[in-house]
């Protein structure tokens, strides 16, 4: 390695996983976080060669040649006024936020014009391994020789390099998480509401519903700004929280009037311009029987109770009517949105399971207390991140948190395997 210095401003989990990655990669890193916890910090990585920690932001920003700024996106401008002053002359900056637009902005209303900026996102969690998952680069300026730089830091790595612009990448990712993670934090509101534990109810046990508790267990083992920034600092993000909200009251409408037709029309209406419109007939199915089956947080049951999945139906309907094809954004596409994708894809790919999710919509009446909290949670994140509220998001978040926390440790490690065998087919 030459002696270029790398600075990681914020330490969450994320801009510690970046700092072990490079450290163990054999470059230089300085990194810092808030000022009280400067000595923990310093402990936790005493034994990291060539990592050195800072007391605060400044320290960093003035010796470091490639700084990141892992820090939460509603607070990026605050943290880039503070030290982006003191960043030193020809430095290259970047970010971590999942919204792009108020992190360039904010580089570039506090930034010397010395400095360069190329931007990054690892489109996966602290605790996915980032090989071969996708890790978006912004070149939004900076000389051929500073990003050649940036991408051989990176390359330690060992993700899919995706070159986009901020517009492009903030587009990109509101088409493939925002939708994602509003129906997955929905589903944990109302379970919370019906007080459910749904590995413990056999009715939520294998196939779909494995994937359903899994993911949104491992949403609600994260941090809320995660979720929070992307959400409600990214405008196509409203907007299309906004449709799933009306897709999945607009369907439930019609399950409770016995509109059976009307239901049937509109479900396989979605279907076709999703799916066929990508041209996925005849292509094998992301996900299939044995993989739904096996990983599983509770005992499998012999008998399946059939699911309308609303939820299921709700995405689909809202990517057509947003004119969404979510195969157009796979090589940015995080863990979660393959596995979302794929248990949608296992649902209308397959028309006689098709056809039963729609007889019972109409006919069963055992999923209509979880449908009718399912579809109040879902208006209600809605309406939380139209407000633009981060503490009201993050108090309904946390709230949610606390009730499922026991089981975090094992979704995650059951997640962790389900993700690795999803990677090995996409």
């Amino acid at each position: 390695m030459d002696q270029t210095i790398v600075g990681i401003i914020g330490m969450g989990l994320m801009g510690k996983m970046y700092t072990r990655k490079l450290s163990a990669a054999g470059w230089r890193v300085h990194a810092c976080d808030t000022r009280e916890k400067y000595e923990l910090l310093k402990q936790e990585f005493s034994e990291y060669q060539g990592v050195s920690i800072f007391e605060d932001g400044y320290g960093v920003s003035r010796s470091s040649d490639y700084i990141i700024y892992s820090v939460e996106a509603e607070t990026i401008d605050k943290v880039v006024a503070e030290y982006g002053r003191a960043t030193k002359k020809n430095a290259i900056i970047g970010g971590q936020t999942s919204c792009k637009a108020p992190e360039i902005a904010a580089f570039e209303r506090h930034l010397p014009s010395d400095v360069e900026i190329v931007s990054c996102h690892s489109l996966h969690g602290p605790n996915v391994d980032p090989k071969d998952q996708p890790l978006v680069l912004i070149r939004h300026r900076a000389s051929q020789q500073s990003y050649d730089l940036v991408q051989n830091i990176m390359s330690c790595f060992g993700s899919k390099l995706v070159h986009l612009n901020a517009e492009e990448h903030d587009r990109i990712t509101a088409d493939t998480q925002a939708v994602t993670h509003a129906a997955f934090l929905s589903m944990g509101t109302a379970w919370r509401a019906n007080d459910q534990f749904p590995w413990e109810i056999a009715r939520y046990v294998g196939g779909i519903e494995n994937v359903k508790c899994n993911i949104t267990l491992r949403i609600y083992s994260n941090k809320w700004h995660v979720y929070a920034g992307l959400a409600i600092l990214n405008p196509s993000a409203r907007k299309q929280i906004r449709q799933y909200a009306e897709s999945v009251t607009d369907l439930f409408k019609l399950m409770l009037g016995g509109h059976r037709q009307e239901l049937e029309d509109r479900v396989k209406t979605a279907g076709k311009f999703v799916f066929s419109a990508a041209g996925r007939e005849g292509e094998p199915l992301l996900l299939s029987d044995e993989v739904l089956d096996r990983f599983s947080l509770g005992k499998v049951p012999k008998g399946r109770t059939p699911n309308n999945h609303l939820s299921l139906l709700a995405m689909v309907d809202c990517w057509w009517k947003l004119r969404i094809v979510p195969y157009d954004h796979m090589i940015c596409s995080t863990p979660l949105f393959r596995l979302w994708l794929g248990v949608t894809e296992y649902l209308f790919r397959k028309p006689a399971l098709l056809d039963e999710v729609i007889k019972i919509a109409i006919e069963n009446n055992t999923f209509r207390s979880d449908d009718l909290e399912f579809t109040f949670a879902a208006r209600g994140w809605s309406e939380c991140v139209s407000f633009g509220d981060f503490s009201s998001y993050r108090d309904r978040f946390e709230q949610i948190q606390s009730y499922f926390a026991p089981r975090f440790p094992e979704a995650t490690r059951v997640g962790n395997e389900m993700i690795k065998v999803l990677l090995e087919k996409t």
